[in-house]
């Protein structure tokens, strides 16, 4: 069954999916009104994978010109919202090899227990309550985050700051499911090592 013929499609998704086939129908003011909805989440998770925000707006406009050639292929078997971000994701990856940033990968599938006993969740970090009197663990965690491996750094985003499931990452990232836990396994691990100090001086 078609996302367009599911009953249990969200109201989200279904606006999306009906702006989609107007497009596909050659009404590019739909198209209009979906760049206005996801513009800023997607500068917002290209701006987390790049870091430069000069570079930001650049990556942003290529996966909206890149969708927009794509979406007549555009069938409605994932949500639109995913398959935009794995074209923005991808951007922003081949944006940091242009660049020859992009470290090497060494994915491992794990279970669901190793990522749920990873440590420190970097949303429970993340709170403008904890930012307000916390600017040394808000710079820490920036860089931190910053030199994490790309790989690790897509997949601990689009968990922690996007709030997508598992199975929406792997669909993103077109990878297995455990892939994307060992990612995000990992990547806590390496944050709560280095944030270990700093949050140590905040509960004393």
């Amino acid at each position: 069954m078609s996302n367009a013929e599911d009953p249990n499609l969200s109201d989200g998704s279904a606006i999306d999916l009906a702006l989609v086939r107007r497009v596909q129908r050659g009404d590019k003011r739909a198209f209009d009104l979906l760049v206005s909805k996801y513009q800023l989440r997607l500068a917002k998770l290209v701006g987390r994978l790049v870091w430069d925000r000069s570079e930001v707006q650049d990556v942003v406009q290529e996966s909206f010109i890149k969708a927009y050639r794509a979406l007549p292929n555009f069938r409605g078997d994932s949500a639109f919202y995913t398959w935009l971000y794995r074209i923005a994701v991808n951007a922003a990856k081949n944006h940091l090899v242009t660049r020859s940033r992009r470290p090497p990968s060494d994915d491992v599938d794990i279970t669901d227990g190793d990522v749920e006993e990873a440590g420190v969740v970097v949303a429970d970090i993340a709170t403008p309550e904890s930012y307000a009197e916390r600017d040394q663990l808000q710079a820490a965690l920036g860089r931190a985050l910053a030199e994490l491996p790309e790989d690790l750094r897509t997949a601990l985003t689009l968990c922690e700051m996007e709030g997508l499931s598992y199975e929406d990452i792997a669909r993103v990232l077109d990878c297995p499911i455990g892939t994307v836990r060992s990612r995000i396994f990992r990547a806590r691990r390496v944050l709560t090592t280095r944030l270990k100090p700093f949050l140590d001086s905040v509960e004393t």
